[in-house]
């Protein structure tokens, strides 16, 4: 075992005088402090209630070198080593559940399986098949992908809920210990995001999907996003049997069985009331331009690709893609549409300082429907979001146009 220098005075010596003798009022004064510190060392590690007798000079360097030696000694390198298990993300997140399953709430068991299934799918869009090869770096590309989509509360509770199923998969030797303590969690007190899609915005691209793409796939889903303020997560759920058009409505179900949840899960099924307008894009659309698909559970999607459910991620860059201002007409940045990566590959789409994603258009309508004096309650009903978190994370109205709405209410009283 390697051994670590220690001080000449903490280590016996074969010469000089003898260890009873301190030769000098150095040399004394340090014997003393010595002392003092072998006493506290033996009350503390031997857990003794007192040393009665002061220890001579030799006992104080002799027994002062050892806890150095142990204190200080290199351990053995296959006592800091960890033997890894090859662990599929499917496979930790089913022990995980078994474990869980008696331990806490089943409502609270159900949000937490369905944000680590979450993060296990988005490892296999990653390409990650085993747990072995997660690091603190996977889980901030983690944090990068989802920022743009969710309010800054939803981030930080959903990277915290990956960092607790990572060290649950330390203790079946899945993952290294040393990465869920790398992760750092998102400040849910920071400042709330400014960004949104403006009305200009919208209505011009609204405008130039109702000429050029009308009920197309693109057409329906900004417009239905742009007058109801849904979640993502939400227009992912919505089936094509919960168009109700006789009544001008969609029904809002929460079906975590088939893969499925809202993000409120009960509390958040309702009907969102549709204008006639958007009800006729929704329709057209169906009927038209949809693709005949359905989902592994045999529903029928209302947004779908060729493989079925189109997931949040897809909707984030289709809402990326359609919101670049190059689409409808000039670019604002100053840059050339045809050597612009952003404007000719979709998937770039993002990289256009002026796409937004779905939680910034939610943000933009409901910042849209408070301009108007829809009352806040019909608006916190209508997006499931409390008066609360509208006021905080949603309302961008500033204290002008609040007032100006206040007083048109009270101006014959």
């Amino acid at each position: 075992m390697p051994k670590t220098a220690v001080s000449p005075v903490l280590r016996p010596s074969a010469r000089g005088p003898s260890p009873r003798s301190p030769r000098s009022t150095r040399e004394g004064s340090l014997y003393r402090r010595s002392s003092r510190v072998l006493t506290d060392l033996l009350v503390s590690h031997f857990s003794l209630r007192e040393v009665r007798n002061t220890p001579c000079p030799s006992c104080v360097r002799r027994c002062l070198w050892w806890f150095g030696e142990t204190m200080h000694s290199t351990p053995d390198d296959t006592t800091t080593k960890t033997n890894l298990e090859p662990t599929t993300p499917d496979e930790a997140a089913r022990l995980w559940a078994e474990q869980k399953m008696d331990e806490v709430a089943r409502a609270t068991l159900e949000l937490q399986r369905t944000q680590i299934n979450q993060f296990v799918d988005w490892l296999a869009d990653e390409g990650i098949d085993d747990m072995r090869e997660v690091t603190a770096r996977t889980v901030h590309r983690y944090h990068t992908d989802i920022k743009a989509e969710y309010a800054q509360s939803t981030v930080s509770q959903r990277v915290a809920t990956a960092r607790r199923f990572l060290a649950f998969c330390v203790s079946i030797d899945a993952v290294d210990p040393s990465v869920p303590e790398r992760i750092e969690l998102p400040n849910r007190q920071s400042e709330t995001r400014d960004e949104m899609l403006d009305e200009d915005q919208a209505e011009a691209a609204l405008s130039y999907l109702r000429r050029f793409e009308y009920a197309s796939r693109e057409h329906a889903l900004l417009a239905l996003c742009w007058h109801t303020a849904v979640r993502s997560g939400t227009l992912v759920a919505l089936d094509v049997s919960d168009v109700e058009e006789s009544q001008n409505r969609l029904r809002v179900r929460h079906r975590p069985e088939t893969d499925t949840p809202l993000k409120n899960q009960e509390r958040a099924q309702r009907y969102i009331a549709v204008s006639e307008d958007v009800m006729s894009v929704i329709v057209d659309y169906v009927e038209h331009n949809r693709l005949d698909v359905t989902d592994d559970y045999g529903r029928e999607p209302l947004f779908c690709t060729e493989n079925g459910r189109a997931p949040v991620r897809t909707l984030c860059r289709w809402f990326q893609s359609m919101t670049r201002p190059c689409t409808w007409g000039d670019c604002p940045h100053d840059r050339d549409p045809t050597r612009c990566d952003a404007a000719q590959r979709q998937k770039d789409a993002k990289d256009c300082p002026s796409s937004r994603s779905g939680h910034p258009i939610r943000r933009g309508s409901i910042t849209r429907h408070l301009r108007e004096d829809v009352p806040e309650k019909v608006v916190s009903d209508r997006c499931n979001v409390s008066q609360t978190i509208l006021d905080r994370h949603y309302d961008r109205r500033s204290e002008d146009q609040k007032a100006e709405q206040r007083r048109e209410h009270i101006s014959d009283l």
